[in-house]
């Protein structure tokens, strides 16, 4: 019976696994491409121990921002900031943590951890729920952490075939788009960054996004969101 619950928990944790490094990929960070659909008997070889049971300091991985995903995170310059501009993104590590009950105690202890090694930002999965006030709290932080559950990662959302395709738009692309139809951005339709697919995505707010859905008439049409 404790080798068909071992047996169970790795085939969960495996599945929680391949889905962030998709979501890494489909951010925009560099991810190898057999990683994205790792098999099985791979993630057993990868990430778990003697016994077989999944080891989650070794499914803790960092990530690096492709050129594109650079690209689209690099502000427009101002009158105000005619200079070039830094990019708003960085390296991002992916915590996957053994702690059964999580907290804001939790939360800063991986904070500190991501800036004594210079990560931009990090993702920290939790194998049960996290309290809202932490969530709440953990905004308040010096540096960006996203929180998901290990059940938030089961499934890849955006793979359903009734979830269409979202792309974020650089800087550039946004403005050109908004000159295009002589719109202000609070006049585009909105998605919030708290809606699954916005939050896979690590969509911020004022970002917007292309969404490209089938159409039995024209093929496909675009239409756009505003992050709020």
């Amino acid at each position: 019976m404790a080798d068909d619950e071992n047996r169970r928990e790795t085939s969960r944790l495996w599945r929680v696994y391949k889905t962030t490094k998709q979501m890494a990929y489909d951010r925009g960070y560099t991810v190898d491409e057999d990683e994205l659909d790792i098999s099985l008997d791979q993630f057993r070889d990868q990430c778990c121990d003697a016994t077989g049971a999944a080891n989650k300091a070794k499914m803790s991985f960092s990530a690096i921002p492709t050129s594109q995903m650079l690209a689209k995170y690099t502000p427009l310059p101002t009158k105000a900031r005619p200079e070039p501009q830094e990019p708003t993104i960085g390296t991002i590590y992916f915590e996957f943590t053994t702690e059964p009950h999580i907290g804001i105690k939790h939360l800063r202890t991986f904070a500190q951890f991501l800036h004594d090694r210079n990560y931009y930002s990090g993702v920290f999965i939790a194998g049960d729920t996290v309290t809202a006030s932490a969530i709440k709290q953990a905004a308040n932080l010096p540096i960006t952490i996203e929180v998901f559950s290990e059940q938030d990662l089961l499934v890849n959302i955006t793979k359903h075939e009734l979830v269409p395709k979202h792309i974020l738009l650089s800087p550039e692309e946004k403005r050109a788009l908004l000159e295009r139809y002589r719109l202000k951005e609070t006049q585009l339709p909105r998605i919030r960054v708290e809606d699954p697919v916005a939050k896979y995505l690590g969509l911020r707010r004022g970002q917007v996004v292309k969404i490209i859905r089938k159409s039995e008439t024209a093929g496909r049409y675009a239409s756009y969101r505003w992050a709020i």
